[in-house]
């Protein structure tokens, strides 16, 4: 004779609720993102310092029709290998008339990656694009940023087409797709690029040391 089993009404519906809810946040999340998925609008900053010792804002991008969003830092391998690469998608951008911003933003919260350090970095590369210190990790959370480096493109409602690795090549040494240049061509003809997501290849985001109490 079969085992039943009564539930009551009550924790079925707890249950139940706890599904939604699970599923909802699935529904939020991308394929290697934990909050954001394709067509999220992501939040505005205010008051981001950079290197150039001022106050960064979401409204100084507003005239641009597409935003590059990358999170990196100064010590990571990975990050150290995308550099060039980032200042030269910087470079050819303002060179192409200005519609398309790049910005680089460090949340890092370590000694190696002060925004003294990113100064003397920005200084020593000769960075064409904004460097931005996010101290809180507010910002990267609200991208849900894990690694460095992870990129965002954002059109021109700041609506996310493509987020993940900027290439196919973490060292850059076999270029094959360039998933950030491919993104932002599309979002610039008012479409969605080919691949709008790929997983992000670097080091995880590091918040700051603490001491165990004692």
């Amino acid at each position: 004779m079969p085992l039943l089993i009564a539930i009551r009404p009550a924790r079925v519906g707890r249950m139940f609720a706890c599904l939604l809810l699970l599923a909802a946040a699935l529904a939020e999340a991308g394929t290697h993102n934990p909050v954001r998925t394709i067509g999220d609008v992501v939040p505005p900053w205010q008051g981001l310092v950079g290197t150039d010792g001022q106050e960064h804002g979401w409204e100084e991008l507003a005239d641009h029709d597409a935003v590059v969003v990358i999170f990196t830092c100064n010590g990571c391998p990975y990050a150290l290998d995308h550099e060039d690469r980032i200042n030269d998608l910087a470079t050819h951008y303002a060179a192409a008339g200005g519609r398309v911003a790049v910005v680089a933003i460090n949340a890092n919260q370590i000694d190696e990656d002060s925004l003294e350090a990113m100064e003397a970095r920005a200084r020593e590369q000769d960075f064409h694009f904004p460097y931005l210190c996010d101290p809180s990790q507010e910002v990267a959370r609200s991208f849900g940023a894990a690694r460095t480096p992870e990129c965002f493109v954002l059109d021109r409602q700041r609506k996310i087409a493509y987020m993940g690795a900027f290439d196919d090549s973490p060292d850059g040494s076999r270029v094959g797709k360039r998933y950030v240049e491919e993104a932002v061509t599309a979002v610039l003809a008012g479409a969605l690029p080919e691949t709008t997501e790929t997983p992000p290849v670097g080091c995880l985001i590091r918040s700051a040391r603490r001491r165990a109490k004692r």
